[in-house]
């Protein structure tokens, strides 16, 4: 089979995106998935996207992680597929869509810069030592020292298969406040089983976790990571996070045709 393809990346988080809007990708082949992804045998990618016909919406968002299995939202990956939409002429500068944690807002600027609107959080669980809490995607987030040197796929690993989270694990965020309302921000990711230079959902969640501890006092936090920068802001009832918005580049990198 030729499969037609092209690849995008968010700060660095990469993805394989595929037009499957004629349901033609054998979504179940789990080995097929692996290949595409692999960086050495394949096209290489931190996951796989499929954009789909959506009855309710502009489209749907299939993800799956590098491992071959679908998985939960990726917001760097929510932000490339909008970009990817409007390449097909699906959308234009702003659109609504489907995700497997729900309904998603966004738009794009001129520039690449898409603006996301992640799913609202009413439950962050702040312990001795780490917040956990639910972005799309499930996020332990611990504040460490010597942030640059750590050990992020040695310690990530030990908690994402810690009898914390149990078979279904967790994404960890490793984190050093720059200033008041700006962090640095390093992310393994379950799926991947290693650091990423970004994830969007993760940078979410470190942005609210800083914000529900008292770390941070604004409603727009800049985050830094390894492939870049973004912008969390929100809204803050005494519900929860409302009007949660992850901004930054996403950037089309080239296409192709691969046997497969």
């Amino acid at each position: 089979m030729k499969l037609q393809f092209l690849k995008y990346q968010g700060t660095g988080n990469d993805f394989v995106m595929i037009d499957n809007r004629e349901l033609f990708f054998p979504k179940t082949d789990v080995q097929l998935i692996q290949k595409l992804c692999d960086r050495r045998f394949g096209i290489g990618a931190d996951g796989l996207i499929l954009l789909e016909n959506d009855a309710s919406t502009d489209f749907k968002m299939v993800y799956y992680n590098s491992d071959g299995n679908e998985s939960s939202m990726c917001g760097n990956g929510g932000r490339c597929i909008v970009a990817f939409a409007q390449k097909l002429e699906v959308i234009s500068t702003k659109t609504t869509f489907i995700a497997t944690d729900g309904l998603h807002h966004a738009s794009i600027e001129e520039d690449g810069i898409v603006s996301l609107q992640m799913k609202d959080i009413d439950d962050v669980k702040i312990e001795n030592n780490y917040v956990y809490l639910n972005t799309g995607s499930p996020h332990h987030v611990i504040m460490v020292e010597e942030l640059e040197n750590y050990d992020v796929k040695a310690n990530g690993a030990e908690i994402r298969y810690s009898t914390l989270y149990g078979k279904a694990g967790s994404n960890v965020n490793f984190v050093k406040q720059i200033s008041k309302n700006h962090y640095a921000v390093r992310t393994y990711e379950r799926g991947v089983e290693d650091e990423t230079l970004s994830c969007g959902t993760g940078v979410t969640a470190v942005a609210i976790a800083m914000h529900a501890m008292g770390k941070a006092d604004s409603k727009e936090i800049d985050l830094e990571v390894k492939g870049g920068k973004l912008k969390v802001s929100f809204v803050k009832d005494n519900i929860g996070y409302k009007k949660v918005h992850l901004t930054g580049s996403a950037t089309f990198v080239f296409e192709g045709i691969i046997n497969c």
